[in-house]
């Protein structure tokens, strides 16, 4: 994920690593609150390009826009895991 992020910011340097690295921590922390659920971040998935967003807005120092600017996103993410998570509780019974 550090590369992604890195690649994304176009940062080529190992200095700011671990300050990316906390940032991605923080960015999880966030949207899973937010959806409600622990989630993956798997390569090309939702959830994944959203983290990539919030830490584009965090290392701007701009996170207070980011909710508000990916609300469309974030009620989508929402509605796919809850759907997803109905569809495995009925295979579960």
């Amino acid at each position: 994920m550090l590369e992604d992020l890195k690649d994304c910011l176009r940062i080529t340097w190992p200095d700011e690593d671990e300050k990316l690295t906390r940032m991605i921590e923080r960015g999880k922390n966030f949207l899973n609150n937010i959806v409600g659920i622990e989630m993956e971040y798997l390569n090309a998935s939702e959830e994944k390009t959203l983290l990539l967003d919030y830490c584009r807005y965090a290392y701007n120092n701009a996170t207070e826009y980011f909710e508000t600017n990916y609300k469309p996103h974030i009620l989508r993410l929402q509605l796919m895991k809850a759907a997803d998570d109905l569809e495995s509780q009925e295979a579960d019974e």
